[in-house]
């Protein structure tokens, strides 16, 4: 059974959605502080439809996180579950999350916003979905012994950093340096890392928004 088109009208309000959240992750990404108007001007919407859409900049921040969480979570599912050679779904999970850029958005908007409940839980399950996939690739022993999943949060939001002007050239560079980082987590490695990898609470402090903490 295939699914119905969309009407016309809906078709069109389809489309603008997509507008929207790719303008607003170029817009937020680049400038947290950005009005929400940049966001419509660079979507080619007029701002009266993306306030029907979204009638705050929080929530259509909270959009944006949440969307990028739910294609983390779907990521690493896919990767728990792969079947065949271990350390290749790893490295296809890495090259993902780093061509998804999902890391830019916890980089640059955590705590810009108030989370709901529900991107909590689902914080929560993809916390466990990352620890079950570190269990597995420590369990067939093809990543390092001492390699943490906070290091490899740490990664991918260093090479969210890398910005070359050009969105394709900077993905090409940021894929060309992951390769170099999975050459570095891959077992048995040559010494141990100093100190301890970042913690849980550590990466979860960053999502209460600026002023709770003043």
């Amino acid at each position: 059974m295939t699914d119905k088109p969309l009407s016309g009208r809906k078709a069109q309000a389809a489309r603008n959605d997509k507008l929207i959240l790719e303008a607003a992750h170029e817009v937020f990404v680049a400038n947290p502080e950005a009005p929400i108007a940049e966001v419509a001007k660079r979507a080619g919407v007029g701002i009266s439809a993306l306030y029907r859409r979204y009638p705050s900049k929080e929530d259509l921040l909270r959009k944006l996180c949440g969307d990028g969480l739910a294609k983390h979570v779907e990521l690493v599912q896919e990767a728990v579950d792969a079947e065949g050679d271990v350390w290749e779904a790893f490295c296809r999970f890495m090259r993902q999350i780093v061509a998804a850029d999902t890391a830019s958005i916890t980089v640059k908007l955590a705590g810009t916003f108030t989370p709901t409940p529900d991107m909590f839980a689902a914080g929560a399950a993809g916390a466990e979905l990352n620890d079950a996939l570190m269990r597995r690739v420590h369990g067939a022993g093809v990543i390092r012994e001492d390699a943490e999943i906070g290091d490899i949060i740490m990664i991918t939001e260093s090479l969210a950093s890398i910005d070359i002007g050009d969105a394709a050239r900077t993905r090409e560079v940021r894929l060309r340096i992951l390769e170099l980082y999975l050459e570095a987590l891959r077992a048995p490695g040559e010494s141990p890392l100093p100190g301890t990898a970042v913690s849980e609470e550590e990466m979860g402090v960053r999502w209460i928004p600026k002023n709770a903490k003043e």
